[in-house]
């Protein structure tokens, strides 16, 4: 008989799979906050490229002797710049954009990665290394991780508000370019802490798979939050687990792990799962409206997660209110 106990404990009496649980952790609690707000800004894609986009500086950082996170911060950054420079400066599309600029930012990596003789093996840069972290790489990934899930949980109403809406969050006084290319950078960050344990293709999944269960489960943005942290955590302590047992690759087992939780979400979710809305009848008037989910419009979306104004913003409004009724 197989002993369900030691299945989830035996593995953690060796310190490397204790780093590993641990790093996992908190990568997947950073990705699972920030893909609730890149499902929702329509931003998937911008992850992809990001995470493709950090291979070059990686590459360059370790040719001059600099830690490779350096490296890959600058890299991600540079090409979320440059993609919304192309955006606003040509007739291209934003996708389109993005799709050139990662595709050819990785590829410059890959010519710069088979020139220069390293000692660095190209797997672990794709697909992580999470059982190979060391205590200092547990430490840059919380420092990373940690702070970048502060700045997020607070300023989540204002990023809230940009996702949905920036016409009127710029209306009611919010920094709209800053929270934009904010956002970006949050982006960044993730990614680059999220190397250790998946690397630059897997740390896609886990940017868009708990977001996208999430939302297939709940009305509530506070609730979205708590669902996707939760979800991408039991992926991450499972797929740690499954992979010490199976000799696999820990990374995969994770996304692997996330995504069959997204398939249970989208068949079986009580109101937006396939199952479930089979099974619906549509009633007479204003079916549309109420099947199609919370985050139909953005008028819908806003009216439900009322946005915290500024108190900047609400002097303003009341006094403009004031001069017009006088």
């Amino acid at each position: 008989m197989i002993d369900i106990l030691g299945w989830f404990t035996d593995p953690f009496a060796y310190d490397f799979m204790q780093r590993a649980l641990v790093v996992s952790l908190l990568v997947a609690a950073v990705c699972a906050v920030l893909s609730c707000y890149l499902v929702l800004k329509g931003w998937s894609l911008m992850g992809d490229a990001i995470s493709h986009a950090v291979l070059p500086g990686i590459v360059i950082a370790y040719v001059i002797g600099v830690p490779l996170v350096v490296g890959a911060f600058a890299a991600g950054l540079a090409c979320a710049l440059l993609t919304g420079y192309l955006k606003d400066n040509s007739r291209v599309k934003e996708d389109t954009v993005m799709g050139i600029v990662f595709s050819g930012m990785f590829g410059f990596g890959l010519v710069l990665f088979t020139k220069i003789e390293t000692d660095q093996h190209l797997n672990h840069i794709l697909f992580g290394n999470v059982l190979g972290v060391t205590a200092r790489d547990l430490i840059e990934t919380a420092i990373i991780a940690g702070g970048t899930l502060l700045i997020v949980l607070l300023k989540r109403r204002d990023l809230l508000l940009y996702c949905f809406d920036p016409n009127h969050a710029r209306a009611i006084g919010l920094p709209v370019r800053v929270l934009h290319y904010g956002l970006l950078v949050l982006l960044s960050l993730t990614i680059v802490s999220s190397l250790k344990a998946v690397g630059i293709i897997l740390v896609i999944a886990m940017l868009i798979a708990p977001g996208a269960t999430a939302y297939l489960l709940t009305d509530s943005f506070g609730r979205m939050l708590g669902i996707a942290v939760a979800v991408a955590t039991t992926s991450a302590a499972l797929g740690t687990l499954i992979s010490f047992h199976i000799n696999g690759a820990t990374g995969a087992c994770i996304v692997l792990v996330q995504a069959l939780i997204f398939v249970a979400a989208f068949l079986f979710a009580p109101k937006r799962g396939l199952l479930a809305m089979r099974g619906m009848r549509a009633p007479a008037g204003g079916a549309a409206s109420r099947r199609g989910g919370l985050f139909g419009t953005p008028r819908q979306a806003l009216s439900t997660f009322p946005p915290r104004v500024p108190s900047a913003a609400r002097s303003r409004r009341s006094t403009r209110s004031t001069n017009r009724s006088a």
